[in-house]
């Protein structure tokens, strides 16, 4: 039988997140340039607090696991709480109509958790299928639902006030928060945050040694990633970068059938060399009507 404490640890955590969200919201104490951080004093305290919690325990523990554990139970660990994910992400999708994604998300859920040792191995990634890491937040507001001010939450670091609202779903879709054991549950728990903060050591090192605001590169940092995750702007660069792929290859088999340039390639620097003129009128041949070919080779005679 499930023991009652169990069930009442995720409404407790709950229950605190979204206290403290609202105790954030009503305070209005301070006010800032910055539209997107107007609970600048109530977030910066959370963060002062977060960074203390993450130097004295969280920073030490992670370290140590990286220095101790072998590189393939490090990865193991990583893959099997990232498989975890999969199935949460898949419903996701299928929530913000991708259905493609979301197939391709439980696809690798369903591979990774039989074929990959119950996701020790990620077998889904070298077969092609992408990881699309989405969640509830993700989806409100891909329906619209704006994500409000930034809010930096006691131990669970960067989020926002749709996000906060968003925390008990997540909690809900993730598989491990349903593990009735309850020291299994807290040991896998404390374990993935080890493993988490080990996986960005050397990015906080560096971010702790540059002369900068750590509260803001970290605020912008995240806003800006959470709006492109929401608006999926890598996946729209790359469908850009794939039709510029076609259209170069378009374009290079329309010059060779026409024996003719249509426009200078892109070079990946700058060499500082400057382009060289256009030819004279009338020594073109016979060109489609487009504007005049400029040829980076010098003409000759």
């Amino acid at each position: 039988m499930m023991n009652r404490n169990d069930s009442a640890a995720p409404r407790t955590r709950t229950g605190l997140a979204l206290t403290l969200g609202a105790a954030a919201l009503l305070s209005g104490c301070a006010t800032t340039a910055n539209p997107k951080d107007p609970f600048e004093k109530f977030n910066r305290a959370m963060f002062s607090f977060n960074d203390t919690v993450d130097r004295v325990a969280l920073k030490p523990a992670a370290t140590a696991y990286k220095n101790v554990a072998p590189s393939f139970v490090q990865t193991g660990v990583n893959n099997f709480f990232g498989n975890l994910t999969d199935l949460w992400s898949s419903l996701n999708n299928f929530a913000q109509l991708k259905g493609q994604n979301g197939m391709n998300d439980f696809m690798r859920f369903a591979v990774n958790s039989t074929l990959g040792l119950a996701g020790v191995l990620d077998i889904a990634t070298p077969a092609g299928m992408r990881k699309h890491n989405e969640d509830l937040g993700q989806t409100l507001g891909y329906w619209g639902v704006p994500s409000g001010p930034y809010l930096m939450l006691p131990l669970l670091g960067p989020s926002t006030v749709r996000d906060t609202a968003a925390l008990p779903g997540d909690w809900w879709g993730d598989s491990w928060t349903h593990v009735n054991d309850i020291p299994w549950r807290n040991g896998g728990i404390a374990l993935r945050a080890v493993d988490q903060r080990a996986s960005v050591l050397d990015a906080s090192n560096l971010l702790e040694d540059a002369a900068l605001d750590r509260y803001e590169f970290i605020r912008d940092g995240y806003m800006q990633r959470r709006s492109s995750k929401v608006l999926d702007t890598d996946k729209a660069q790359e469908r850009a970068d794939k039709v510029h792929e076609k259209l170069e290859k378009v374009k290079e088999k329309v010059e060779s059938k026409l024996g003719v340039q249509l426009g200078p390639k892109p070079e990946p620097e700058d060499d500082g060399e400057l382009p060289a003129p256009a030819p004279a009128a009338g020594s073109a041949p016979n060109n489609p009507p487009v504007p005049a070919p400029v040829s980076s080779e010098p003409a000759r005679k």
